[in-house]
């Protein structure tokens, strides 16, 4: 069994720099971990040491994407250019080791117009495989027309776009989130649940506001079992009919929606999302290097799982290559 892992971070220097030199007021609760220490470092290598990492948890390739928050909470001119230059690095890469490497690109949604036109060039130019988005760009979120240029393009080339968890916004956090001291109103508002609320929020406001109605090709990957909202789709329903809209939330999630596991290693998330969404619309990820895998334990959870010998090669890469084949360089 093949197996391709769609959620593995990287970053460089120059867009970690841009994190620490942000507005306070824009700043992610992402940041120390995705900057100092351990992390930082797993993150900048995109050598010996991933692959050595890939090989002992049983990947064979790495959809490689810049971690939350993407360029997204940086001024317009800064997001542009470095997001240019994080996209020739990872293509760089690619380039380099092919046989094991992928890309997302990183796209600058400050700019919505120039995003849309540097996914156009990553794709046919860079020759990566779509993009990843992190929801909001600063207090804007993803739903607004001004960003529908990016799903424009998305739809054209026909590649997939992975929405992934950033912070909530600040009277969120001060809402929800704080009273139990820094580290743990940190991680409550990040891992811990708030990260997987604002991310399903954000799809949901993609399907009111009309995104997939105005892009019916448009393709959206999401990880950790669909960010919350694959376990409430039910109840969503009852948006459907208030917001008047062509088909039930949970029909849109089926069309459009694919879900990876991000590293939750979890057999009984995965039958949960079998049964709402079908083999057919489940990825691979182990969101290296926030989620340690044991060695083997990324082909070993596949492996494992009560599934046919067909779905669990579909999990494990034809899927994803099945997406691939369509895109339009």
């Amino acid at each position: 069994m093949k197996s391709v892992a769609l959620e593995e971070h990287f970053a460089t220097a120059e867009v970690m720099q841009g994190w620490k030199s942000v507005d306070p007021r824009w700043s992610d609760l992402a940041l120390k971990p995705s900057t100092e220490g351990e992390g930082a470092r797993r993150l900048l290598d995109l050598g010996a040491e991933r692959l050595d990492a890939m090989n002992e948890a049983g990947i064979d390739v790495a959809v490689l994407s810049l971690t939350t928050p993407g360029v997204q909470n940086l001024d317009a001119e800064v997001a542009v250019d470095l997001a240019r230059s994080c996209n020739d690095h990872l293509a760089a890469a690619v380039h380099t080791t092919p046989e094991r490497f992928q890309g997302f690109a990183t796209l600058p949604t400050p700019s919505p117009d120039r995003a849309a036109k540097e996914l156009v060039r990553c794709i046919r130019e860079l020759g990566l495989h779509g993009a990843m988005l992190h929801g909001r760009t600063r207090d804007r979120n993803l739903s607004e027309q001004e960003f529908w240029p990016i799903f424009e393009a998305a739809e054209a080339l026909r590649v997939p776009l992975y929405l992934h968890p950033q912070s909530p916004q600040q009277g969120v956090l001060d809402a929800y989130y704080k009273g139990f001291g820094e580290d743990i109103d940190s991680l409550f508002a990040r891992a811990g649940i708030g990260w997987h609320y604002e991310t399903g929020i954000q799809i949901i406001r993609m399907i009111l506001a009309g995104v997939f109605d105005r892009f019916p090709n448009l393709t959206i990957v999401t990880g950790h079992w669909g960010e919350v909202v694959l376990f409430y789709l039910d109840r969503a329903d009852m948006l459907s009919s208030a917001a008047k809209l062509p088909r039930t939330i949970s029909e849109y999630f089926r069309q459009h929606v694919y879900v990876t596991p991000s590293g939750l290693f979890s057999h009984r998330y995965l039958n949960w999302a079998l049964e709402v969404l079908g083999a057919d619309h489940i990825l691979f990820a182990t969101d290296y290097p926030f989620a340690h895998a044991a060695p083997g334990s990324a082909r070993n959870f596949i492996a494992t799982a009560q599934l046919s010998e067909r779905d669990r090669n579909r999990i494990g890469s034809e899927n994803w290559d099945r997406l691939c084949s369509k895109i339009v360089r």
